[in-house]
């Protein structure tokens, strides 16, 4: 429930703070006083795209912001799932447009996207506008409605669900067929690569180990100087390091016996002997088993001459990539050479989900079928007392292929009067009519749906009299049912219904103009609605039928 509203800075308004009480309020007020510009303050709460055109004074931010009690409607999973503070008795929804156009969204304080202000926006605010009744000749409304009534969650995740497993499947089907198609146009050419990589006899690693072994190969004869010039250093007869190491090494232990302090160093420098004399010995043992095989290197080389010819026709870049392609070819041959057996496969795969769409589906119609009765039935006892006592309803189920929704299309058919065949609503129906028929859908709804707050924007075009004084009420008992709902009216009947009266005004002040709203007192009332009666001079008349109309409301 929408407990108080707050705008600053807002087109005509300076600032507005108001409250709200529950059950069934109206708002009066001339044409182009500003209810509009209040109903549009309150669409960017509900997160509609902003104007920094729409700032009254350029210089300064624009602020609006609303508190609701929303304890009675189950909302704290929504504000788990989006790690926002929860608050059932005030919640806060804040938007702020700034002069140089930037906008800004906060619930409870925490800054929020766009999106997350929508979603909330929806569960707490239903605003019904003149020009939503063309949503009458929409099927995808007409259909929700049916769905609303009907309750079925459960069986529209379940028609879904398989429907989307049966689309996939299609698709997959199609798919699978296009590419058989394809590579039967190419299958020798296909057979011809596979069995070119096939004979090549191409092996993971093998790229690499016979690159290594070239390399060596081609280096052989430098490797082989090196070593032996290694060993000659290390193991020369006449200075060689070995050699020189060696005597070192003796002369050392010859001292320390006479100078114990270095019998370190001399242990070090015989250890250093040892090390280095294994060293020359397995230089000359490297010297000696490196060899230079031409036969071998000739091998290497034309085998990589292939695996590189390979590899520039495929667009590969290693022998993996080459063998990647080879299983891709052969799982391809291996399909075309299933392909009737693989499409057969699939096709009946489609089938059954097809079968299973359709028998949820089946499930989905018997669930709209019954709603669809039972709209039929509530919707001619709302309308017989709207002016309407030879009204005929029916909603039109009619099967049709099966599509996200279902599979069926739903019409509503109208007949206002006596005699007349059932035709689309849109096709005969008056605007007063449709003004009635969206108002008693919108009953039905709310009944079903919990939704804090309903306002409507001059539902009530092209009624007058006693149909008005019949909306009214209805209006009256949505607003009982732990329910607030607010209507902006011109229709005195209607105004004279609600429990509290609030009332738009513009005036002009020394520097502009400026709208305002505010609660009216009973004896403000009684002139409010004499005025809509009998216009600007207020006779003593009109006043007598406004006390009658608002005694009438209770």
């Amino acid at each position: 429930m929408l407990n108080h509203l707050f705008i600053n800075n807002y087109a005509l308004i300076d600032t507005l703070d108001i409250d709200f009480l529950p059950g069934f309020s109206v708002i009066t007020g001339e044409t182009g006083a500003g209810k509009s510009i209040i109903l549009g303050a309150i669409g960017l709460l509900l997160g509609q795209r902003a104007d920094s055109k729409a700032l009254k004074n350029d210089n300064r931010k624009c602020t609006i912001e609303a508190h609701f009690d929303v304890s009675r409607y189950d909302l704290s999973p929504w504000f788990d799932d989006n790690e926002l503070e929860y608050d059932p008795h005030d919640c806060i929804l804040r938007r702020e447009l700034s002069p140089q156009g930037k906008s800004r969204g906060f619930i409870n304080d925490t800054p929020v996207t766009l999106t997350q202000m929508r979603e909330l926006g929806e569960k707490l605010i239903d605003v019904h506008s003149q020009h939503q009744n063309l949503l009458l000749q929409k099927e995808n409304f007409q259909l929700s409605v049916v769905d609303i009534i009907a309750a079925n969650e459960k069986e529209r995740a379940e028609y879904r669900e398989a429907f989307t497993a049966y689309k996939n499947a299609a698709r997959e089907l199609e798919e699978l067929k296009a590419a058989i198609e394809s590579s039967q146009e190419n299958e020798d050419y296909m057979r011809y690569q596979f069995d070119e990589l096939t004979a090549a006899q191409l092996k993971e690693g093998e790229q690499e180990e016979l690159e290594s072994e070239q390399d060596l190969a081609t280096h052989t004869e430098d490797i082989k100087t090196a070593l032996y010039e290694s060993h000659s250093l290390l193991s020369s007869d006449e200075g060689g390091a070995v050699e020189r190491i060696r005597q070192a090494s003796n002369r050392l232990d010859s001292a320390a016996s006479l100078y114990p302090k270095i019998s370190e160093l001399a242990e070090r420098l015989s250890s250093l002997y040892v090390e280095l004399k294994d060293i020359a010995a397995d230089v000359e043992s490297e010297t000696e088993n490196i060899d230079f095989d031409p036969e071998r290197l000739a091998f290497i080389t034309e085998r990589l001459s292939t695996i590189y010819s390979l590899e520039k026709k495929y667009h590969a870049a290693s022998a993996e990539e080459l063998l990647e392609e080879q299983a891709r070819l052969q799982s391809l041959l291996s399909t075309i050479d299933n392909s009737g057996e693989v499409l057969q496969e699939k096709a009946r795969e489609a089938e059954a989900l097809l079968a299973a769409a359709q028998q949820k589906a089946a499930s989905l119609t018997g669930t709209r079928s019954a709603a669809a009765a039972w709209i039929e039935k509530e919707i001619k006892q709302r309308l017989e007392p709207l002016g309407m006592p030879n009204v005929e309803f029916h909603v039109d189920i009619q099967q049709s292929t099966l599509s996200d929704d279902g599979q069926d299309k739903v019409a509503y058919l109208f007949s206002a009067n006596k005699g007349m065949p059932l035709r689309p609503v849109a096709q005969v129906a008056s605007g007063g009519e449709i003004a009635r028929l969206m108002l008693s859908l919108k009953a039905i709804i709310s009944g079903a749906v919990k939704l804090p707050t309903i306002i409507f924007d001059e539902i009530d075009t092209g009624v007058s009299g006693r149909i008005a004084e019949q909306m009214g009420e209805i209006m009256k008992q949505m607003g009982q049912a732990e329910r607030q709902v607010l209507s902006i009216t011109h229709l005195p009947q209607i105004a004279a219904r609600g429990q509290h009266h609030y009332k738009v005004e513009k005036q002009d002040t020394t520097e502009s103009t400026v709208t305002t709203m505010r609660p009216l007192t009973e004896e403000e009332r009684i002139d409010e609605i004499a005025q809509m009666l009998s216009g600007a001079d207020i006779s003593e008349a009109a006043r007598s039928n406004a006390r009658t109309l608002l005694e009438n409301r209770k």
